[in-house]
């Protein structure tokens, strides 16, 4: 499905005041975390993207926050210009984005042009028992130089698409109130994700 708009300049223009909102923690870290599709546009991302950031890294969260129709704010990676996203992912060595697949299968899809990353992210994911994969299509691999998790100082960061059935494993619902409350599967991933990341030097 084609996005509604084009880049940021586009949405801001054609929506009205309080349709999103924005969350930005520049630490100075070399690696900043990214939800670009949150909130009520591709559930539990965001939650997921801050719990892997934990009290130190540096991230960014764009969320939907509008009653209905937020898959409307969706701004597809390559395209995605807020210019808070846009001035913190550049001053990061590395990006890590968080984004959510429909499938319901349990699987992040592990995408995006650092190997070394995506190596230490695979071996560690399976050793904490979490399936991990490359998506199948071209569009779901984070391979694209304009692609946030690709707009470091590096060159080259990483994609985790994440799927319904997994985002869904990790809280009591991923509806409303049910995304305050977090399983231990949650916490499980996110240690497998910052320790693969620290492994790899990030």
């Amino acid at each position: 499905m084609l996005d509604k708009y084009r880049n940021f300049a586009s949405l801001a223009a054609g929506e009205s005041e309080g349709a999103y909102s924005i969350s930005v923690r520049d630490a100075g870290t070399p690696v900043a975390i990214a939800a670009p599709h949150g909130g009520e546009i591709e559930l539990g991302t965001s939650e997921i993207a801050r719990a892997v950031a934990a009290d130190d890294l540096s991230y960014y969260v764009f969320e939907g926050t509008k009653a209905q129709g937020n898959g409307d704010l969706h701004i597809t990676s390559s395209n995605f210009d807020e210019p808070q996203c846009i001035c913190l992912l550049r001053s990061a060595y590395t990006v890590v984005t968080v984004h959510g697949e429909n499938s319901e299968h349990e699987v992040v899809y592990l995408g995006g042009r650092d190997r070394s990353a995506l190596a230490s992210l695979r071996r560690t994911l399976s050793s904490y028992g979490f399936a991990a994969d490359e998506h199948s299509s071209p569009k779901l691999q984070g391979l694209h130089p304009s692609n946030i998790c690709n707009i470091g100082r590096s060159g080259a960061g990483v994609q985790l698409e994440l799927s319904r059935g997994l985002r869904r494993s990790f809280f009591v619902s991923l509806f409303g109130a049910g995304r305050a409350q977090r399983t231990h599967r949650l916490a499980r991933f996110t240690e497998a994700v910052r320790r693969a990341l620290l492994h790899n030097g990030l």
